[in-house]
């Protein structure tokens, strides 16, 4: 994959530099490291990056701000890949974060930083388009969210399947040789059969995929 241009915020001194490190030893650029969900914001503006990195907890209060601002991103900059690292699951806004029609997102545990080369792997998978979430994210969002996929087509589980790996429904119809629209349709379908209406909360399309994976 061609160097990627990455802003990336991290209160941290000793996290932020050896993200920094490991993301420079694989040929990446981080153009803007900053310590506040402010900063990140105004980085995004000023350097244009290929991704957007950030921690969940940071100045001034040290619980959302980083989070918030991901969501933020997501919302203004639809085409821009997020990925955000956290040491805690806070499973509402995990979700809200996932609940995008565009790909290009993820939410990993800091953890997975110590796997080096899964870490800049995933980087670059959300960096592409795809979508990344830590197996501990959907396990605690699988704890709330228990339905049965029975009433699902076989076609249906097939694109549930390819939702779950990360795919939009481009690539879903791409895959499956259908139109866009096809896709779209069973999709709506596979929302109202799982019990997710329009009037729920943001998260709809995550909440099928985790209700597929707790199979």
């Amino acid at each position: 994959m061609p160097a990627l241009r990455i802003v990336f915020a991290e209160d941290s001194l000793l996290v932020r530099e050896g993200v920094v490190g490991i993301l420079g030893r694989f040929g990446h650029d981080v153009v803007s490291a900053v310590t506040d969900a402010d900063a990140l914001l105004e980085a995004v503006a000023v350097h244009t990056p290929d991704i957007a990195i950030t921690d969940v907890r940071m100045p001034p209060t040290h619980t959302d701000e980083g989070l918030l601002a991901a969501i933020a991103l997501r919302r203004t900059h639809p085409d821009l890949p997020v990925l955000v690292l956290s040491q805690y699951i806070q499973p509402t806004y995990a979700a809200e974060l996932i609940d995008f029609d565009t790909g290009g997102v993820g939410y990993l545990l800091k953890d997975r930083v110590g796997e080096v080369e899964q870490f800049v792997s995933d980087v670059e998978r959300v960096a592409a388009g795809g979508t990344v979430v830590d197996p501990e994210v959907v396990r605690t969002l699988l704890a709330t969210n228990r339905n049965p996929l029975s009433r699902l087509s076989g076609r249906e589980i097939e694109v549930l399947a390819l939702m779950a790996e990360g795919d939009s429904n481009a690539t879903i119809a791409s895959k499956l040789v259908v139109t866009d629209a096809a896709v779209a349709k069973h999709v709506r379908s596979i929302l109202i059969k799982l019990d997710l209406p329009p009037e729920m909360d943001g998260h709809r399309r995550v909440l099928a995929v985790l209700k597929y994976l707790q199979r």
